[in-house]
């Protein structure tokens, strides 16, 4: 596809990145592969330029496809999809793949009915010894699937069976398919493998009532989940170093769903999350690989527990309202120099909201701040929504090849 040309352009003579003289739009001037460029700020050096990374997962791959969302979630295959997503806009990337289970520790049977127009509901349903475990996913052609209805529901009773059901031992998955994907994805973009949820992610991902049943269970039975969390991290552990033994990956990604400062306090987080951390990263290193952590929403209280856990790279450090990242410098000191800062221009007052002009004034500012140190790569403040204009995702690759030169 043709790279867009714009009649406005910014004022932005004040900051010091220059542009590169021998610099052609939508052409890196050096033979280095998206991954590389990755991988190389993930581990603190120079690559040829700054990543540029915008985070695509829903809306945009859906868009460059011309899928509907349900198609895009039952049909494709998320790396897939990322795949000529970031092929489409040539820019760098990150996306996630992850081993199933090889057999099913209990029967589970899957029900998908029409349930209105453009609407399908799943319905999961796990046979164990003492009854079933229901869960209902509501998928829709427009927007993302969402959660309706989660098995654990009686915590006692529930919760055994579950633990089972979920935390299987390395040998147990089907590591074949992680591996094809690596293969066939090569060095368009890096592929993560997915180790597992932090703590209050994972014990309440499928816990009826979400994160507010979730909050209320710790009070009720912190005993029981300070246990079970030990449990935990001995699985990640394992499994971390399972990705590397098992696969190519080099490479390993901690999602984000209610692990934020937006959500939990940083004492809550300190005591249940930040412990499985420190052993993915741990296990990661001890395997010579890397670890991505995902962070949504606000973060600033815990960015030094980011560098003291030497986490190689973290995101989207938002903005406000979705997060609380204010002052760039300020983040870049808590970073210390030892992890990788991937974000943060705004996904809607910028992209949505903006034009190219102000696209291309804001992805300056964050060189700007980096002062052409390593560590860096351009991302998104979480996902780039479906309102964006063409025009404002090619600003943002554009303007970091041009001056995101080293």
């Amino acid at each position: 596809m043709a790279l867009r040309c714009y009649k406005e352009r910014a004022d932005l003579s004040i900051y010091s990145f220059k542009e590169s003289p021998t610099w052609e739009r939508g052409k890196d001037m050096m033979n280095i592969t998206p991954k590389k460029r990755m991988l190389t700020a993930y581990k603190g050096e120079k690559p040829d330029r700054v990543p540029v990374a915008p985070e695509f997962w829903y809306y945009i791959p859906a868009k460059v496809l011309g899928v509907d969302m349900i198609q895009l979630e039952r049909e494709i295959p998320h790396w897939q999809a990322l795949q000529k997503t970031f092929k489409h806009y040539s820019c760098e990337g990150w996306g996630i793949v992850q081993p199933q289970p090889k057999y099913d520790l209990f029967p589970i049977n899957r029900q998908l009915q029409r349930i209105g127009e453009g609407r399908y509901e799943e319905k999961g349903i796990i046979h164990t010894p003492k009854g079933k475990l229901t869960a209902r996913t509501l998928y829709d052609k427009k927007e993302p699937s969402w959660k309706i209805e989660r098995f654990i529901k009686n915590f006692q009773n529930d919760w055994p069976f579950y633990e089972k059901f979920v935390l299987r031992e390395a040998n147990e998955y089907d590591w074949s398919a992680v591996q094809e994907a690596l293969d066939k994805i090569g060095d368009d973009y890096l592929l993560e493998v997915l180790t597992g949820f932090t703590f209050i992610d994972f014990i309440g991902w499928e816990r009826e009532g979400g994160l507010e049943q979730t909050i209320l269970d710790i009070v009720d039975h912190e005993r029981y989940l300070f246990e079970l969390q030990k449990r935990y991290i001995h699985w990640i552990t394992e499994f971390t170093r399972a990705i590397f033994s098992k696969t190519t990956a080099e490479s390993v990604n901690i999602p984000c769903i209610w692990s934020t400062l937006s959500l939990v306090s940083p004492q809550m987080w300190r005591k249940w999350d930040k412990p499985v951390i420190e052993a993915v990263v741990n296990a990661a290193h001890q395997m010579g690989g890397l670890v991505h952590l995902h962070f949504h929403g606000n973060c600033m209280e815990v960015i030094e527990d980011f560098a003291q856990l030497g986490i190689d790279c973290v995101c989207p450090f938002q903005r406000p309202p979705g997060g609380d990242v204010t002052s760039l410098r300020k983040v870049k000191k808590k970073l210390a120099g030892r992890v990788t800062f991937s974000g943060n221009v705004h996904t809607v007052e910028t992209l949505i909201r903006g034009t190219s002009v102000d696209v291309e004034k804001e992805i300056r500012e964050i060189l700007e701040v980096w002062e052409s140190q390593p560590r860096l790569i351009l991302g998104t403040g979480d996902q780039v929504g479906k309102e964006t204009s063409e025009d404002n995702i090619y600003t943002m690759v554009e303007t970091a090849k041009k001056f995101g030169k080293y």
